[in-house]
């Protein structure tokens, strides 16, 4: 069918993620950098998504397009992530990516996710996420994390992580990057029991 339905110039998009945190359809993601319409059928064509965005990337057109799909969008309500970026991982993140302007920061030990079912909804939401593992990966986090905060803007970070010893590791090095970015960011530290309960806040 011919409807209304947004389009994204990517030349213009500079993928802070604005629209995609605005559609509440999930009809946008961030790929590569760069906002997609990711299904047609997720778009409801009335655009609140346009006025989010800094650069004028969205307008409408009118073209062939799947119809709006309101049940499929309510099903994947239930089932969709909170990712608002990629890569997640810190060791993988660069330092100065659009989606850290203005952001509140989840920094979490990979491990922690996998404690609560509803960890998406309670942690991720509105957040931009960061995982690690020092044990893991071998290196301290420290240096990367300080010049994420120094080189933007962010609003908060909060950090989880699980109660077993090695998860300190990602809340010292957090720690270590709020102290020598020099700046006054509110943080917190969520610890996670084995069976997700949360132990600290």
């Amino acid at each position: 069918m011919i409807r209304k339905i947004i389009k994204i110039d990517e030349r213009l998009c500079d993928g802070c993620g604005l629209c995609a945190k605005t559609c509440h359809e999930g009809a946008i993601g961030i790929v590569d950098g760069k906002a997609r319409l990711l299904r047609d059928d997720y778009c409801d064509g009335l655009g609140n998504c346009l006025p989010v965005c800094p650069n004028g990337a969205i307008t409408f057109e009118e073209r062939e397009a799947a119809e709006y799909d309101e049940r499929a969008v309510k099903a994947a309500e239930r089932t969709r992530s909170n990712l608002n970026q990629w890569p997640v991982q810190i060791k993988l993140v660069p330092t100065n990516a659009p989606y850290f302007g203005g952001a509140k920061l989840l920094i979490s030990a990979d491990c922690a996710a996998y404690s609560r079912g509803d960890f998406h909804d309670k942690f991720m939401r509105g957040k931009i996420t960061l995982i690690g593992c020092p044990k893991l990966d071998g290196v301290d986090y420290g240096e990367k994390l300080t010049a994420i905060l120094k080189e933007n803007d962010i609003k908060s970070v909060t950090v989880t992580r699980m109660e077993v010893p090695c998860c300190g590791g990602i809340e010292q090095a957090v720690i270590a990057a709020l102290k020598n970015s020099m700046k006054l960011i509110p943080w917190q530290v969520v610890t996670l029991s084995i069976k997700g309960d949360i132990l600290e806040s």
